[in-house]
Order: structure tokens, then C-alpha cells, then sequence
């Protein structure tokens, strides 16, 4: 998925942004910006307000996961919910077989 400063040149770009403009968006100067998208090793709180100002989220995904959520993110995949133990719920019906469960707020909780 190419590399930290890569990712985050690309989505800049991609929303029109020029570097200067992030001063206005995370109060960051443009020097200090470009030192980032050039060597890609920001502290952690910078880079959660670098992603907050070109609108994304900073996560953690477990490493057996990584392929599975980058071909989801091109599209490639999707998601499927898998109930967990906390929100399994054994007396409802399938989507497939009740499509109105959930519409109006009859949840039994």
C-alpha cells in the first residue's frame, strides 16, 4: 500500500491540497509539512493531526489481517459481519429471511 509519506502526499493530492494549505487546515507550517511527506516519520500525534486534517483515521489492524483490509478498501472484497460473542443474538431471524428487522427501531435490547 506504499509507504506512510507516500500515502499521505497521494491523499493531499487527491483533495486538492497544496502543502501550504495545511497551515490553515492543522495550523502545521508548509516547512514543516513538506519535511513530513518527505521523510514520513512523524511522531504519533502529528500524524493523527495530519490524518484528521485530510479527513482520516489512524488505526491499527492485527498483520494476518492487513490483505484483507487493503482489498477491501480497492474494493475488491466485502465486508461481511460476523456477530460476535457480546452481539450475538440467537432469537432474531436472519436479513434474509426478516428484511424489515431493524427498519423502525424494534430492537428487543
Amino acid at each position: 500500500m506504499g509507504r506512510l509519506h507516500q500515502q499521505i502526499k497521494h491523499r493531499r493530492k487527491a483533495l486538492g491540497f497544496r502543502q501550504q494549505d495545511m497551515l490553515m487546515r492543522i495550523g502545521m507550517p508548509r516547512q514543516q509539512y513538506q519535511r513530513l511527506e518527505a521523510n514520513g516519520n512523524p511522531r504519533l500525534d502529528t500524524l493523527e493531526l495530519v490524518a484528521k486534517g485530510l479527513g482520516l483515521q489512524v488505526m491499527l489492524v492485527p498483520e494476518d489481517q492487513v490483505s484483507d483490509v487493503e482489498a477491501l478498501l480497492a474494493g475488491e472484497k466485502q465486508l461481511i459481519h460476523v456477530p460476535g460473542p457480546s452481539q450475538d443474538h440467537t432469537d432474531e431471524k436472519p436479513a434474509s429471511e426478516d428484511p424489515w428487522q431493524g427498519l423502525i427501531g424494534d430492537d428487543d435490547d
